[in-house]
């Protein structure tokens, strides 16, 4: 089957105006098919605060109130997204800017929980797998915003990097999918103060000794268990690194490569 690179990259890098040139000419020059989810980065809160729009957090996570979803929509699924595709486009790359909500790109349901009200916030129950395919087939490179919606009009903000894993799941039928991690460190670190520390594989057995370590916890943990559903679910590898060095990621070289 064909290759299919599904790239997520986070917010620090669409705040750093230099890494995200770096990371994008890297794209820019892959081979086969591609996808880039991003993530939103500080304007989205700089906005809020800016408008006087308190700002909650719960594990990392936003919580997303009537106002603060007009904001990360306008934000990720406007200037983010635009500021990408025109980048790539001066690239030579012909690249298509969507949201979940385009052509029914994902849906999604409000989370529910016992504990924490997240607002506005969606869990991703269908991803357009036909019409991302019909997308590649014509040679687009689809650059995908964090939102989506319920079906039933709703706008919904969701975690890019669960969008990414669950594209990459979607798709493992359809292509060998190698889903990859982009953000400004060098790979999984077994001490976050060096960067020289990165943990080349990890496979399920080396995650459980890190996690009891406690080396791995926080932002990471989320990344690497969402790693491991993808394989799970057909993906052929995960791969997390410096998003400036797609191509060394891509061939092994550089970052951590998870596997089963």
């Amino acid at each position: 089957m064909e290759s299919l690179y599904i790239i997520k990259i986070g917010g620090n890098i669409v705040d750093n105006p230099n890494l995200l040139t770096t990371c994008l000419q890297a794209f820019s020059k892959l081979k086969g098919s591609a996808i880039i989810v991003h993530g939103g980065g500080k304007m989205a809160t700089e906005m809020a605060t800016n408008l006087g729009i308190e700002q909650k957090l719960v594990d990392g996570r936003r919580v997303t109130d009537e106002a603060t979803l007009k904001i990360v929509t306008m934000v990720y699924a406007g200037h983010i997204n635009k500021t990408i595709v025109a980048q790539l486009q001066g690239m030579g790359v012909n690249a298509l800017g969507l949201s979940g909500v385009d052509a029914n790109l994902m849906t999604a349901h409000k989370r529910i929980t016992s504990t924490v009200d997240f607002g506005f916030v969606g869990d991703i129950d269908f991803v357009n797998s036909a019409f991302v395919q019909e997308q590649l087939i014509q040679n687009r490179r689809l650059v995908i915003a964090p939102i989506t919606h319920d079906g039933k009009g709703q706008l919904l903000n969701t975690n890019a990097d669960t969008i990414a894993q669950s594209i990459a799941t979607a798709m493992a039928s359809l292509y060998d999918v190698h889903l990859i991690y982009g953000f400004e460190k060098e790979g999984v670190l077994e001490n976050i103060q060096d960067e020289g520390s990165v943990i080349s594989f990890i496979n399920p057995p080396i995650f459980a000794q890190l996690k009891q370590d406690k080396i791995i916890f926080e932002g990471m943990l989320p990344k690497l268990e969402n790693a491991f559903q993808a394989l799970n679910s057909g993906v052929k590898s995960v791969l997390i690194g410096k998003a400036e060095k797609m191509n060394e990621l891509i061939n092994g070289t550089a970052g951590t490569t998870i596997k089963n």
